[in-house]
């Protein structure tokens, strides 16, 4: 992890370049980066001119240029780079979601079926999701497993979603809740 530290601003601008940044060839827009965090474009003009500073971010210029983020981004965020990576799908609404993948999944209350809660933490726009979308994950690509269930809420910030989790398969079929 690296010894830069950036403010809030300048972290949740540079988180959703990460996360946005995710299985595309091309830069992203700064336009796209407002719309995913719910901030100003001009705000995130600003950020982006001192996170080109710090070596964080590569300016791409003309009409479909935008932002890339260097490796030394994923460094000081601490986010494992998805390059090459198997992606675990999303569905919502029954519909898959494109550029969303699922880079990490925590169980919480899993004795308790009744309560049984998940923490998906996605690379992509977090802004397709809205509490009580129904939301299909996998299958993921070690085991296959298959998790279903109810946003209760998004974390723009963290890039996650808080699920109530109503199913979870495994590929042989066998329910795991």
């Amino acid at each position: 992890m690296s010894d830069i530290q950036l403010s809030s601003s300048q972290s949740r601008v540079l988180t959703a370049l990460v996360n946005l940044s995710e299985g595309r060839d091309a830069p992203v827009q700064g336009h796209e980066i407002a719309d995913a965090i719910d901030r100003n474009p001009g705000t995130v003009r600003n950020r982006m001119g001192s996170l080109r500073t710090l070596g964080l971010v590569e300016g791409v210029a003309g009409p479909d240029g935008g932002y890339v983020p260097t490796d030394d981004a994923y460094d000081t965020l601490g986010i494992e780079r998805l390059k090459d990576a198997v992606t675990t799908p999303v569905e919502r609404e029954g519909a898959p979601v494109e550029d969303v993948t699922v880079a990490e999944i925590d169980l919480s209350s899993v004795a308790n079926p009744e309560l049984c809660r998940a923490e998906l933490v996605i690379r992509g726009p977090v802004g397709p999701f809205d509490a009580g979308d129904r939301v299909t994950v996998g299958p993921t690509p070690a085991t296959g497993l298959r998790l279903s269930g109810v946003v209760d809420a998004t974390n723009v910030d963290g890039n996650s979603l808080l699920v109530r989790v109503d199913g979870m398969e495994t590929p042989a079929g066998g329910s795991a809740a």
